[in-house]
C-alpha cells in the first residue's frame, strides 16, 4: 500500500460528496466562462479568492471577473471542457488538478484558437460550500487553426452554440434559465 496522495484507497462517502461538489464546482465553471454568466463566475470564488492567468491577469477574484467580458469579447464562441481531474482533499480544504482544453472561435468565424493545459486548483470549503480559493492555468499546447466558416458547421438547422443567453441550451432546459 502506498502513501502517496493520489494512490488508490478507499474513498467513504463523505469524501465521494466533497469529490463530486469539486466536480460540479468545475464544470459550473466552464459553463459561466461559456454563456459569458460572469454573476455565476463570481459566484464560483470565496471572496476574498484569487485567479492566475498570468500572463493576462493575476489577482483578485472580483478583479479577474470584471476582466473577462474585454477578454471574451474577442471571440464568437468558446468551450472550456474539464477532461480529468485529480483531487486531494484535506478536511476544508482541497486542491485539484484539471486537465482541460478551452476552445475559442474568432469574431470572424475564420480560426479556432485551441488551449491545452491544467487548472492547478486550491478550494475551500466554508459554511458548508465548496469554492475556489486560488485557480491557475498552465498551458501545455496550443493550437491555431482554420476554422469551417458558418454558423451551421455544415448541418443546417442543428441549434448551434452562443456565447451568452441567447444559447440554446437556455431555451432547452428551463431549470438552467430560471435566475
Amino acid at each position: 500500500m502506498s502513501d502517496h496522495p493520489l494512490a488508490p484507497r478507499r474513498i467513504d462517502p463523505g469524501e465521494a460528496a466533497t469529490r463530486e461538489a469539486l466536480r460540479h464546482l468545475v464544470a459550473a465553471y466552464g459553463h459561466g466562462i461559456d454563456r459569458r454568466d460572469w454573476a455565476l463566475v463570481r459566484s464560483l470564488y470565496h471572496d476574498d479568492g484569487t485567479d492566475d492567468h498570468t500572463p493576462y491577469y493575476s489577482g483578485p477574484a472580483a478583479g479577474y471577473v470584471a476582466w473577462l467580458p474585454g477578454i471574451m469579447a474577442n471571440w464568437h464562441a468558446t468551450s472550456h471542457t474539464a477532461l480529468s481531474a485529480l483531487y486531494v482533499i484535506d478536511g476544508d480544504r482541497a486542491e485539484g488538478e484539471i486537465v482541460a482544453r478551452a476552445w475559442h472561435l474568432t469574431l470572424d468565424g475564420a480560426r479556432q484558437f485551441i488551449a491545452w493545459g491544467r487548472y492547478a486548483d486550491r478550494y475551500a470549503q466554508r459554511d458548508g460550500v465548496w469554492r475556489f480559493a486560488h485557480r491557475s492555468f498552465i498551458l501545455d499546447h496550443a493550437e491555431d487553426l482554420p476554422a469551417h466558416v458558418g454558423d451551421d458547421f455544415g448541418s443546417a438547422g442543428v441549434g448551434t452554440g452562443r456565447a451568452g443567453r441567447d444559447d440554446p441550451v437556455y431555451a432547452r432546459l428551463r431549470l438552467f434559465n430560471s435566475h
